[in-house]
């Protein structure tokens, strides 16, 4: 398992390493060393699962005090996953990076507190199972924009993608920059 750094501090890609033959494949998920080793030392509470088909863009979510780490893989299908930076300190923030998750490569996104999440499917159909540092809680959770113009995300689709009303409604990053806790 290769834990590599991005362009954004504190968000990794992972690599595993895959074993295949004519029966299919063998590979390791999760390896809290390997994390560990890379500097990252987060206890996951909660393990989630979203079925999405084609165009489906979900995100940029986050929960804010006391935020939610998270380690995404797609484990059917193929995604474009995104981080974006909401640490006001960080030198990056604001700042966003993408990385195509799928079911062949099994790379995985480690996506510490302080960022927002997102992605959107670029298969027939996703699977995308993700581990979290905190517990889901409604009266944390938020979002910002997918299509906030000053954040200029370049989402690989082909037609208006499909989103939740929730996400359709999001506030631009501006909006709500004074008031995030990181």
């Amino acid at each position: 398992m290769n834990v590599l750094p991005t362009t954004l501090d504190g968000v990794l890609e992972i690599k595993p390493d895959v074993f295949g033959d004519h029966r299919g494949f063998f590979v390791e998920t999760f390896r809290a060393q390997a994390l560990a080793d890379a500097g990252v030392e987060v206890t996951f509470v909660q393990d989630n699962h979203s079925r999405s088909r084609r165009g489906t863009l979900r995100g940029l979510h986050f929960q804010t005090a006391p935020g939610q780490a998270k380690l995404v893989r797609c484990a059917r299908g193929a995604i474009f996953d995104v981080a974006v930076d909401l640490r006001r300190s960080s030198a990056t923030y604001g700042r966003w990076a993408g990385f195509k998750l799928d079911d062949e490569s099994m790379r995985e996104l480690f996506v510490p507190a302080g960022f927002a999440h997102g992605f959107c499917v670029l298969s027939e159909v996703a699977d995308v199972v993700y581990k979290c540092s905190s517990y889901y809680d409604p009266a944390t959770e938020a979002e910002i924009a997918y299509d906030d113009p000053e954040l200029a995300i370049v989402w690989p689709t082909e037609v208006e993608p499909i989103v939740s009303e929730r996400d359709a409604n999001a506030p631009r990053l501006a909006d709500v920059a004074a008031a995030l806790p990181f």
